[in-house]
């Protein structure tokens, strides 16, 4: 593929407007995104007229967890208003988190060497902490006992009543 005039004069358009060489390459067509690169180069362009990468975001702030404490009381963390609205579920997280867990035979708590198959394996506390334990109840049905179960696992009615509304949002946007 050789540079003719034309070719260059819009790869000259395109990159004063900002696009990347990977989109004036696209544009082209039979060049590489290095090519362009190496012409830009060659030309002595100067810097776009716009980025030609999206702005970046501000990074998502983590929202506070439940701590156990060494006599084994869970403390919630204070919530700022601003962050409050979205934690429905997390509401219901840590009130699960004042569930204790069930102590074994011996007294101690599941740990991940004594669970078994029909016990609850809902996590409390923090990995990191010695006292960190699983739930241990009798889980109804797969992992979690009922309780957790709760938390865990969305209603099906619940998913219907969202597959219906994506579903009439796409007939009606569509």
């Amino acid at each position: 593929m050789a540079w003719t005039e034309d070719r260059v004069e819009v790869l000259k358009k395109l990159w004063a407007e900002g696009h990347s060489a990977s989109q004036i390459a696209k544009e082209l067509g039979g060049v590489t995104r290095n090519a362009v690169i190496g012409k830009v180069h060659r030309l002595g362009l100067s810097g776009r007229a716009t980025p030609s990468r999206p702005v970046k975001r501000p990074p998502r702030l983590a929202r506070p967890k439940p701590r156990v404490q060494p006599d084994g009381s869970v403390v919630a963390p204070k919530v700022s208003p601003s962050i409050a609205a979205p934690l429905k579920s997390a509401e219901k997280t840590a009130m699960l988190a004042t569930l204790p867990p069930k102590p074994l035979a011996d007294g101690e708590a599941a740990t991940i060497l004594t669970l078994r198959d029909s016990m609850c394996k809902w996590p409390i506390g923090d990995p990191a902490d010695p006292k960190f334990a699983f739930c241990g109840r009798k889980s109804a049905t797969g992992p979690y006992c009922a309780e957790h179960a709760k938390v865990a696992f969305q209603p099906a009615k619940k998913r219907e009543k969202k597959k219906s509304e994506y579903s009439y949002v796409r007939k009606v946007a569509g």
